[in-house]
């Protein structure tokens, strides 16, 4: 059976890999043979990931990424979830400043696209829609966005994030997600940074736009209030694991000092014990002829 979508419901199945079509009109035509039948578990999910990325993970970043795995996996299989450009950007803004500072850093080229194919996304559809959301968000201005909040201007220019937008301003059964918060807390970042950091500056602008989105404001400010947080106590434990590799590693390097100082005096002992100076011993020989 052939399902016909709506434009705007578009979004509900990129993000599953379910076969994508365009019909004679343009239209979006996609399989419905191919939607999953079983619910995946977590288990399910987490089995996928690690049989992917099969190095061990850094135990510090550990819990990152397989809470941003179980959160991904519950959005995936809720029915009311619609994929949305401005979700990708929270992933991947989640995913890269969470895991900034991972070691071995080459690792994160596994890592990523093992948790995105856990549930059966495309890594590289992720990235794509990220930039191109902030790639629209840097031609958006902070007014033309509180101007989209009450609805006098509809960003019809404004690319995906425009899209994304009305999108979720024109879909009463949008799932709202913490990651989709960050990814609109992104978007403000990158319009005017010095709003998304200050706090009386960001209610103004969040409050209406949250109205016109119907989206519950203090969900929402909870959430991003939770996210700076983790931000933060993460660059500590960053700090503080930093200062105990240096340490170890100033002790390993004064270890191997005193090593070579004194093993340099014991092998000029043994030297002298063994072979002497051999003018010395010329002399001496010939003493005795």
């Amino acid at each position: 059976m052939v399902l016909r979508c709506h434009p705007l419901t578009w979004y509900r199945f990129r993000s599953l890999g379910k076969r994508q079509e365009t019909g004679e009109n343009g239209e979006a035509i996609y399989d419905s043979s191919l939607s999953v039948n079983n619910v995946r578990t977590v288990s399910d999910t987490k089995r996928a990931f690690y049989s992917t990325h099969t190095r061990p993970i850094n135990s510090i970043y550990r819990r990152v990424v397989e809470e941003l795995m179980v959160e991904m996996h519950l959005l995936s299989v809720n029915a009311n979830f619609s994929y949305n450009p401005i979700y990708a950007l929270g992933v991947v803004t989640s995913f890269d400043r969470f895991m900034l500072g991972y070691r071995p850093q080459e690792d994160l080229g596994s890592i990523f696209p093992a948790l995105c194919g856990s549930i059966g996304a495309d890594p590289q559809h992720y990235r794509h829609d990220a930039q191109q959301v902030i790639a629209s968000a840097e031609a958006v201005s902070l007014e033309r966005l509180t101007a989209f909040a009450r609805s006098d201007d509809n960003l019809d220019d404004a690319g995906l994030l425009g899209d994304a937008l009305r999108h979720v301003a024109g879909d009463e059964q949008f799932k709202y997600s913490r990651l989709w918060a960050i990814g609109l807390y992104t978007v403000i970042e990158t319009i005017d940074s010095e709003t998304a950091e200050d706090a009386g500056k960001l209610q103004p602008v969040l409050e209406p736009l949250c109205d016109r989105l119907g989206i519950t404001f203090e969900k929402l400010q909870k959430d991003l209030d939770i996210y700076r947080s983790n931000l933060e106590k993460l660059e500590q434990a960053r700090i503080v694991m930093e200062d105990i590799l240096q340490a170890d590693r100033k002790k390993r390097e004064e270890r191997q000092a005193a090593k070579a100082t004194t093993t340099e005096p014991n092998a000029q002992a043994k030297s002298d014990e063994d072979g002497g100076d051999p003018a010395t011993e010329s002399q001496d020989a010939e003493a005795q002829t």
